[in-house]
């Protein structure tokens, strides 16, 4: 068994709906990856093609190891690592031999570099038809934008979500996680199993772009196109009004903070009435959805004038009582290390070969036949390369690399 599988007996093995399935990770930081991550834990044997330095995530911080951060353990287990020199002849000849047995291969440099290289759709299509090939950058390729550079950051601006930001808050600022490239990592994942399901009907691979910019300005539009569905001109016109309220805010409370979101009349009446304040059931500007919809900051001022008579675990126990939708705030260590997350075994603490004691993000869909797992620890740069190579008949002694030092141990 390879040092780096997780030891678990039959469990060591993947297991998902995805088992079987062969795919060519060709990307750095997190959009690609976090992409490639789930679908090996969904079973598929992901292949990450890295250059002798490795990813740039693998250089983050902390790290107890050179080329292994502890961010980088994370969206890229279940993986192996193959490096190779995309430059030379027989790095490409490499990757060719590894995508003719491949499913699909995901990729996240740009347009431009991949013609470069020659690796671009139209390079590799006669002669590997039954490939779904998959790549994702900022803007789409046949636009005046296709090669520019992007980064989360750039594309939360190109889609308006900085915007929304600053409708709420006067401030233009970023929402603080990497959004753009989270929910273009998960529409990565739906494209591949949507071609392969094609694939599976008929036999064709076929090219899938994914460009960020359209798929975040479809993300924020699903309900912040609004008004301007009808007609852009007139008000409100584009944003979803009680979204974008000043008052939509987590709410004090006599010991902490709470979000509590009373929603339907029901809800409502029983809210104001266990506030002490039953006569704004009747006020009209609170007497249904579409009327709190479009007074959404008088209603959550209320809301947030009211909450404070009570502490947190009254709040709780009342709303849960009427069926109220209500949470205390955490902070992401509470949320990590809440009972709910212990029990759903949502963080786990396993040992890597190499970095010692570690903490991994479990995957969180329950599946009730095809469980994911975590089968594999994340390797150093290149150290599945001969073993990946072998499999795919092509001699590793062929590409005159250096050996690539591993991590020290830890003892």
């Amino acid at each position: 068994m390879s040092p780096y599988q997780v030891d678990e007996g039959a469990a060591a093995a993947p297991t998902g709906p995805l088992t079987g399935l062969r795919v060519i990770e060709l990307a750095t930081v997190i959009m690609g990856p976090y992409a490639g991550a789930q679908l090996a834990d969904l079973g598929a044997d992901v292949v990450k093609i890295e250059a002798p330095g490795g990813d740039p995530t693998r250089h983050f911080e902390p790290r107890r190891h050179a080329g292994m951060a502890g961010a980088a353990l994370n969206f890229n287990r279940n993986k192996r690592s193959v490096s190779l020199d995309l430059k030379t002849a027989t790095g490409r000849e490499a990757l060719l031999a590894l995508l003719a047995t491949a499913d699909a291969f995901i990729t996240n440099i740009r347009p431009g570099a991949l013609h470069r290289l020659g690796l671009g759709y139209e390079s590799l299509a006669d002669e590997l038809p039954h490939l779904v090939y998959v790549n994702a950058q900022g803007f789409r390729s046949d636009s005046p934008l296709g090669d520019n550079a992007a980064y989360d950051d750039i594309l939360q601006a190109a889609s308006g979500l900085v915007w929304l930001n600053e409708q709420v808050t006067g401030e233009a600022y970023y929402v603080p996680t990497v959004l753009a490239d989270k929910v273009c990592g998960l529409v990565i994942v739906q494209s591949v199993l949507a071609a392969l399901r094609h694939r599976d009907r008929t036999g064709e691979g076929q090219h899938v772009e994914v460009p960020m910019a359209d798929t975040m300005i479809a993300f924020n539009l699903v309900e912040h196109l609004a008004g301007a569905s009808l007609d852009p001109t007139e008000e409100p016109g584009y944003g979803y009004p009680r979204v974008l309220s000043k008052e939509r805010r987590a709410c004090r409370t006599a010991d902490g903070w709470m979000c509590i979101l009373p929603y339907n009349d029901r809800n409502w009446h029983d809210f104001f009435a266990y506030a002490g304040h039953p006569e704004l059931v009747a006020d009209p500007r609170f007497a249904s959805m579409p009327a709190r919809v479009a007074h959404a900051d008088d209603l959550y001022g209320y809301v947030r004038e009211l909450t404070p008579q009570f502490t947190s675990a009254q709040w709780q126990e009342f709303c849960d009582r009427v069926s109220i939708p209500a949470h205390p705030v955490y902070s992401l260590q509470e949320a990590a290390e809440s009972e709910y997350a212990r029990q759903g075994g949502l963080v786990r603490t396993v040992r890597h070969p190499t970095e010692g004691a570690c903490r991994l993000v479990a995957p969180p869909v329950r599946y009730s036949r095809t469980p994911a797992r975590i089968y594999r620890h994340f390797p150093p740069v290149g150290a599945d390369t001969d073993e990946v190579l072998a499999e795919v008949g092509f001699d590793p002694a062929r590409l005159a690399r250096p050996p690539a030092p591993g991590p020290a141990r830890c003892d």
